[in-house]
């Protein structure tokens, strides 16, 4: 028996084995995206490019979850294990389905590259929707629990997650592919480094994926100083590079000058397998002297090593997934759960919840009343079936709906034709005919998304400014002027004023295919709603840093200097009842604190807590949290665990230590700032401790 089939071996020793019955040249192609067939073990050619952002993404029919940030907006870290287990089983089955057809075309691969666990340091990232936000604790609990989910606790990974972009990775899009990113030792290891490290040794992510940019000089597919960051973690999976990014260490960035140059400083760096072409000249700088015939064959062994542990080269639990698994009834009943739980409500005066009792009619007005793309986001799959917002209320609601688009997304005319402003007549002629008015504004993945998907002439993907398009600010204004009463549903991935909250102001976020029934839901009060934000809301762009400014200084609720810049903060979101912190204690690593319904119906929401410390970040940390459930009137103390790196700081070296001092931490429902307590309606209680 040839050593490589030998289950006894560990992966590394059998790819080993595999890798040394190639030729050089084998080896070598190995390392493309599009690997060829190893025919001699029966290994099938492979495309290691899928996406698994929230869903099963450009491969077909799929469930499809809300977009990333709203997933993170949901705070709930069993339901991102569950979501992620529920994208690795479709990925499985679509592989087995796609093999037996003899497809082994891109996005039909086991290797999914997602999460993106940037922070979301800049609202005006057009990508920053596909992240979980600009808090680096959220985004690694989460992350870790998405990673877990999807690769599986069994004999073999029901599918390889992959950690990017590492590490320091954020816009602007227009320049990311020429771009330094200069960022210091201690922001690198305080924020930008530690949803990455976390991934790496509490999740064992399989991949990693770098970035576009240079990071302080060094491109991030072939950085000695992030590559360290990962051998110094204990990283055994294999790195991959970004799209085409190697191309640009000779094209745009210029510290090399051929293509083989750029080849060999990626592969001698540990860039295993290039997303792009650059790696067809591997042989040409072996020929150069540039690399050796070691660098290929490690790479090739990283390779298949993770061929391995999916299984690929044995008979697995896996193989057997069947197809009619894929956007099952199950699965589409948790994308419907995430959106439930994903949106925020950020204003109500007590419109919320409708009753259906009290009302007969309702307009719902807008671009993204009827719209598909607002549901999906970007990296995103074809739902079989999908509810708009339109559709959710008009199957909740037994009276008079009435439609009106009332604009474009942001073109001034919906028909080409037409005078500028050729739906706003209908638009208020319907909301004055309805008794409650929905208006669905925001954007979708055309205007804000990564370079070259979107189809966003203003930015390349990026948001010029925190406005809604002028088209719809308009549409609001006509709406508002009419005095009927009127509830806006945004639905965006980042940061947006849309300078009117109406009677109430709902988040819905890119929900998902059900995201309409969902919001339905919502409005008519079957589900209380109990996200809350994972990025700080702005008023205006203009008071932040620059863009290309990677300092985290006046960046995030961590380092916020002024919160008169802030219109909601980050960790804020309503419910139709109202929880309340009472009694807290802190002893061996565990902090308990009673909660209290004191509202008049049974809800969720979200505990929170944050550490403060005269030693660390500016203002505070979230350091713990999780979703509590309570009947009206209920309370229960909750015990809640803080990480022992919670008491941890970050010199300007960049090195973590725990400094003898006073730690304050902070319980409640919201953060412990004046504005936060303000627009919750209630206060976080608190309990300080020595160390």
């Amino acid at each position: 028996m040839e050593r490589y089939k030998d289950k006894q071996l560990s992966a590394y020793e059998r790819a080993a084995a595999l890798a040394d019955t190639l030729s050089t040249e084998e080896q070598a192609q190995q390392l493309k995206y599009d690997a060829p067939a190893i025919e001699k073990a029966g290994l099938p050619s492979y495309n290691w490019w899928n996406e698994g952002l929230h869903g099963v993404a450009r491969a077909g029919t799929a469930t499809v979850f809300p977009q990333a940030i709203a997933l993170a907006a949901a705070f709930d870290k069993d339901m991102m294990y569950r979501v992620g287990e529920v994208i690795s089983t479709e990925a499985r089955a679509m592989y087995n389905s796609a093999a037996k057809h003899g497809d082994t075309d891109i996005y039909k691969g086991l290797t999914l590259w997602a999460p993106n666990i940037n922070i979301f340091r800049d609202p005006r990232w057009g990508r920053g929707h596909e992240t979980y936000g600009e808090d680096p604790y959220l985004t690694s609990r989460l992350g870790v629990n998405f990673v877990k989910g999807i690769q599986g606790e069994e004999e073999y990974l029901r599918a390889a997650a992959c950690a990017k972009h590492f590490a320091v990775h954020s816009g602007p899009e227009s320049l990311r592919h020429e771009f330094d990113a200069r960022v210091s030792e201690k922001d690198m290891e305080e924020t930008y480094l530690p949803a990455f490290k976390a991934l790496v040794k509490e999740g064992r992510v399989e991949g990693v994926m770098g970035a576009y940019n240079r990071v302080n000089g060094e491109p991030s597919c072939a950085s000695e100083k992030l590559m360290g960051k990962l051998r110094e973690w204990g990283f055994d999976g294999y790195f991959v590079s970004d799209c085409w990014a190697i191309r640009d260490f000779h094209t745009t960035h210029k510290i090399t000058d051929t293509a083989p140059q750029s080849a060999a400083m990626a592969l001698k760096a540990g860039c295993d397998v290039n997303c792009g072409n650059t790696y067809l000249h591997i042989l040409a700088a072996l020929e150069e002297g540039l690399i050796t015939k070691q660098n290929i064959r490690t790479a090739c062994i990283h390779a298949l090593r993770t061929r391995i542990r999916l299984g690929q080269l044995d008979d697995n639990e896996f193989d057997d997934l069947p197809f009619d698994i894929i956007a099952c009834d199950g699965n589409k009943a948790l994308s419907l759960e995430a959106a439930e739980k994903s949106m925020v409500l950020l204003h109500n005066d007590g419109i919320l919840p409708l009753d259906k009792s009290r009302i007969s009619s309702i307009a719902v007005i807008g671009p993204n009343a009827d719209s598909r793309a607002a549901l999906l986001g970007n990296y995103n799959g074809t739902p079989d079936r999908s509810v708009t917002f339109l559709e959710g209320i008009q199957d909740a609601f037994d009276g008079r709906v009435y439609y009106a688009e009332g604009c474009q997304l942001f073109r001034d005319r919906t028909q080409g034709l037409a005078l500028p402003g050729d739906r706003y007549a209908e638009a208020v002629a319907a909301c004055e005919a309805a008794d409650v008015t929905v208006v669905c504004v925001g954007l979708d993945a055309t205007l804000e998304g990564e370079e070259g998907d979107t189809g966003n002439e203003f930015a390349s993907g990026d948001k010029p400014d925190l406005r809604l398009p002028e088209v719809q600010r308009v549409l609001l204004q006509k709406l508002k002027d009419t005095g009927k009463p009127l509830i806006i549903v945004l639905a965006a991935g980042s940061s947006v004023n849309t300078e009117c909250e109406g009677n109430a102001l709902i988040n819905a976020w890119y929900p998902g295919q059900y995201g309409g029934k969902a919001l339905a839901e919502i409005l008519f009060g079957e589900v209380s709603p109990s996200g809350k934000l994972p990025v700080t809301f702005y008023k205006s762009a203009d008071m932040l840093p620059d863009f290309t400014d990677y300092s985290m200084k006046n960046r995030t609720y961590r380092f916020c200097d002024d919160e008169s810049n802030v219109l909601y903060p980050f960790g804020y979101g309503l419910t139709y009842s109202h929880f309340e912190c009472g009694d807290i204690s802190y002893k061996d690593n565990t902090l308990a604190v009673n909660v209290t319904n004191t509202g008049s119906r049974s809800a969720e929401d979200v505990l929170q807590v944050y550490i403060k410390s005269e030693n660390g970040v500016k203002n505070h940390s979230l350091c713990a949290f999780e979703r509590v459930s309570l009947f009206d009137g209920e309370s229960r103390t909750i015990s809640i665990n803080i990480p022992e790196g919670a008491f941890e700081t970050v010199d300007d070296n960049g090195v973590r230590a725990v400094i003898s001092g006073r730690y304050t931490l902070y319980a409640g429902f919201t953060q412990p700032t004046e504005l936060s307590e303000k627009l919750y309606g209630g206060r976080c209680v608190s309990v300080e401790i020595s160390i």
